[in-house]
């Protein structure tokens, strides 16, 4: 599907969405090459488009009512290599290749301070 950067969002995946009531969706951060899950962030209509015709997160900042796309005042890049939806159009996957921290504590991965059980050997 060939994404148009001024058009908006494209009508096809706007009706796949599922959005809460201030019409955002969770959107899942991944490092494309690893599988490693690095943050979780909210988009709305104009977050998702940009991040599909610039290549880079773009996500709405619920707490400061404004876009942001990650790494620019960090420098903690997310350059993005795909983005799909999952099976009930509720949640967005981007996986990316990620720079520096993706947590706002500047720590990789926002999972990792709070680990409630690791059955891993």
């Amino acid at each position: 599907m060939s994404i148009k950067p001024d058009a908006g969002l494209d009508a096809r995946i706007a009706a796949r969405l599922k959005r809460d009531a201030a019409g955002l969706v969770p959107a899942i951060a991944q490092q494309y090459d690893t599988g490693e899950v690095l943050m979780l962030g909210w988009m709305d209509d104009e977050a998702l488009h940009r991040t599909l015709t610039t290549g880079r997160c773009t996500y709405w900042s619920r707490s400061r009512q404004e876009y942001w796309v990650k790494g620019d005042t960090s420098g903690h890049v997310q350059l993005v290599k795909s983005v799909a939806l999952d099976c009930d159009g509720d949640t967005v996957l981007v996986r990316v290749d990620q720079t520096g921290g993706a947590c706002h504590t500047g720590d990789r991965t926002c999972f990792d301070a709070d680990v409630l059980l690791d059955d891993r050997p």
